[in-house]
């Protein structure tokens, strides 16, 4: 792309940025996602620091506003807006003791990337206002590994649970939909199912309702309400995690949001060094954990890694992008990390006209539409792209970094693409999709 392009599709995911900032922080669209994500607003703050640093530290403190006494940072932060009190309603995050007052929020969390977005927003700061910055938010991040650790990894295993789909960042992933038809489909929707009862569901979906979407570019309806009803079996033991478990089976340490924890627990030890401040020891001996946990996750039969039950500790063998995401994670070997580089260049499995597929073409999931179970994603593929450097497949991350752009040039700034064709789908002027861009023809 020359560099006209670029200054044009720079300038073209600023104006998205832009007409999705609601004021210190930004929707991922602007009316199906009326509020703010974690793992969104991240994304969203490592794009904005090329174009107004401060307003990307502000994307990040507005974020943290959310956190829960106890270190815990929820997946959403809600718009405070009457329009939306029937989402607020849905989640009741207040119903947990040390959920925040004043702010509401979900009760679940999300993929951590915060540290990341920290991380990179310092390293475009001069010395003294890098090291102030990090002494600002680093109590915040060391108190939410510390929650990750002390919530959601009751074994000491060096591996976090996850309780919700929505947590994954990866809803309806794979590993995901199999877990819950085997173990939390309740039989009132699953005879909903059989009974094809869309025409009544689909009036309660914002997705569906507003016409925003194709349906079949979403999560089903069973399976929208199966996720409903995980929701509010969590919200009747008021999101404590500790009663949760005792009457759960639908437990998963899920493989991508492992792999983007351990990369971040790498991004945490460098801004506390940086800030010249110790992480405590309990913390540092729960990270080295981690480090050597995630080959747990892998399968030495089929050459890759997977989801894992909780309860079972059995892997869940589905493959999915996640299974690349140990690249991303630093914390596997070089020839394991090999091995998922021939497996990214299978045209059976991830190498498509259009980079990377949510799961491998050879998977009986596969749909080119279907949210997770298909398109491509550009947040993936940024994440891809990073792991592929880390071990030095520097060819591999730019021809990554260079179709993925190229993809977002041909058809706009969307949620995700057919990986077949780059044929844009889910939600347009898509915040991510444009910040990961202007990061990408920036860095």
């Amino acid at each position: 792309m020359d560099s006209e392009a670029a200054a044009k599709l720079i300038d073209d995911a600023a104006e998205v940025l832009k007409n999705n900032d609601r004021g210190g922080w930004t929707v991922p669209a602007s009316e199906l996602y009326p509020h703010q994500w974690l793992w969104d607003s991240c994304f969203i703050a490592i794009g904005l620091r090329h174009l107004d640093i401060e307003r990307s530290k502000t994307e990040i403190r507005s974020l943290l506003r959310g956190q829960w006494d106890n270190g815990m940072l929820p997946h959403i932060v809600f718009n405070n807006q009457t329009d939306y009190a029937r989402d607020r309603n849905n989640e009741r995050g207040d119903l947990n003791p040390f959920a925040p007052t004043g702010v509401s929020t979900s009760g679940i969390t999300q993929p951590p990337m915060v540290a990341e977005a920290v991380l990179r927003i310092g390293q475009l700061l001069k010395s003294p206002e890098r090291r102030t910055w990090y002494k600002e938010v680093l109590p915040a991040i060391i108190r939410y590994h510390e929650w990750l650790y002390a919530d959601r990894d009751p074994h000491k295993e060096g591996l976090v649970l996850l309780l919700h789909p929505y947590e994954s960042g990866l809803d309806n992933s794979p590993p995901w939909i199999s877990e819950l038809r085997k173990h939390s489909m309740p039989l009132w929707v699953s005879s909903g199912e059989r009974l094809h009862l869309d025409g009544i569901i689909n009036r309660f979906r914002r997705d569906v309702k507003r016409k925003t979407l194709p349906p079949g570019q979403r999560i089903t309806n069973a399976e929208a309400l199966a996720f409903w009803s995980v929701m509010r079996r969590m919200q009747r033991k008021a999101y404590n995690t500790e009663a949760i478990l005792s009457r759960s089976v639908f437990a998963v340490e899920d493989l991508a949001f492992n792999s983007i924890f351990i990369r971040a627990n790498d991004c945490l030890e460098q801004i506390a060094k940086a800030a010249g401040q110790a992480l405590p020891d309990s913390l540092l001996e729960n990270i080295g954990k981690s480090q050597n946990a995630i080959e747990n996750l892998w399968d030495e039969n089929t050459g890759f890694y997977y989801n894992r039950s909780f309860v079972s500790h059995r892997l869940i063998e589905e493959p999915t992008v996640a299974s690349l995401l140990p690249l991303y994670s630093g914390a596997i070997s070089r020839s394991r990390a090999a091995m998922l580089v021939k497996r990214l260049k299978r045209p059976d499995e991830f190498a498509l006209k259009w980079p990377v597929p949510s799961v491998p073409r050879s998977s009986s999931y596969f749909d080119p539409y279907k949210y997770w179970q298909g398109p491509s994603w550009v947040n993936t593929n940024w994440l891809i792209a990073e792991g592929l450097e880390r071990y030095g497949f520097d060819l591999e991350a730019k021809e990554l970094r260079v179709s993925t752009t190229r993809m977002v040039a041909k058809s706009g700034f969307y949620e995700y693409f057919n990986p077949l064709d780059a044929k844009p789908a889910g939600a347009a002027n898509f915040s991510w999709t444009a910040a990961l861009i202007i990061d990408l023809l920036k860095s």
